[in-house]
């Protein structure tokens, strides 16, 4: 009974100072919920903006996650603030803190500036197909830790900034055209200028293959096994892959009907009966 007694005379001196403390703490929680949701907002209208003004979405991408999380960082100081903490001690203790912070977080900070120069320097855009960091795919979007992929299988990959900017970056779509290199192998017996002219037919025949890019068909190398010819024909990067598909058809159609033989792997064994 005492200790109830006390702790009712306690809060019948201090009742005002403990509603002070309720409300600063509502108000705290109200400023978290509502800044959490409005930095969500302006982050995403940012996007919007970016995008209608013909922004790339990786600038685009980007530049929302920045203001979302930099929105977020000034809510939290609003909320401690409100309910009594001393902000400029608290940066200051941040700015302390932020050194062993820094060292804790190498990899992020790795990340994040290599994220930085993305979008600076631009290797890829949103919608390209790359390669990187051991991965092949589309570009989705380029955050400020992470890049994400979207494989041709429909997987979604995300590769670390570090990672991306570390290595090679090969982007596919970066040019407007790209070069078919084929490589066509026939037998030994098989008449090499009737070959090429029979590739070339098809080459002629195809289109989709820029006709005012040279086309390199000739003999690349004796083989082992065949007399392989290089076909490399030029075509938009957008038809790379329908017309490779369609040519190596077509060819073999075509050397089919033409009774050239492409030979394949094969062993003639030889019995001595004498032996």
């Amino acid at each position: 009974m005492d200790i109830i007694n006390h702790a009712s005379g306690w809060f019948a001196n201090n009742e005002e100072l403990v509603l002070q403390y309720i409300v600063n703490a509502a108000s705290a929680l109200v400023i978290i919920v509502v800044g959490f949701i409005v930095a969500g907002i302006i982050a995403s209208s940012i996007e919007r903006v970016m995008n209608k003004r013909k922004v790339d979405n990786t600038i685009s991408s980007f530049t929302g996650s920045m203001v979302k999380y930099l929105l977020i960082a000034f809510v939290i100081i609003a909320a401690l603030s409100r309910v009594g903490v001393q902000t400029a001690s608290f940066v200051a203790v941040l700015g302390a803190a932020g050194l062993a912070i820094g060292l804790a977080l190498q990899g992020s900070l790795s990340n994040f500036a290599a994220g930085v120069l993305i979008v600076g320097f631009r290797p890829f855009r949103a919608g390209d197909y790359v390669e990187m960091a051991g991965t092949a795919g589309t570009v989705k979007s380029v955050q400020i830790l992470t890049t994400t992929l979207t494989t041709p299988d429909n997987k979604e990959v995300i590769v670390p900034n570090s990672s991306v900017f570390g290595g090679a970056i090969t982007n596919y779509s970066r040019h407007e055209k790209r070069r078919l290199d084929l490589i066509i192998g026939v037998s030994y017996k098989a008449d090499l200028k009737q070959t090429k002219a029979v590739i070339q037919a098809v080459l002629d025949n195809e289109p989709r293959i820029l006709k005012d890019e040279p086309i390199t068909l000739g003999v690349l190398e004796l083989a082992n096994s065949s007399v392989n010819f290089a076909v490399r024909p030029w075509v938009k990067t957008s038809d790379f892959w329908p017309v490779r598909y369609d040519l190596l058809e077509a060819i073999k159609n075509a050397l089919d009907e033409a009774g050239i033989e492409i030979p394949f792997p094969q062993m003639d064994v030889h019995i001595d009966r004498n032996a």
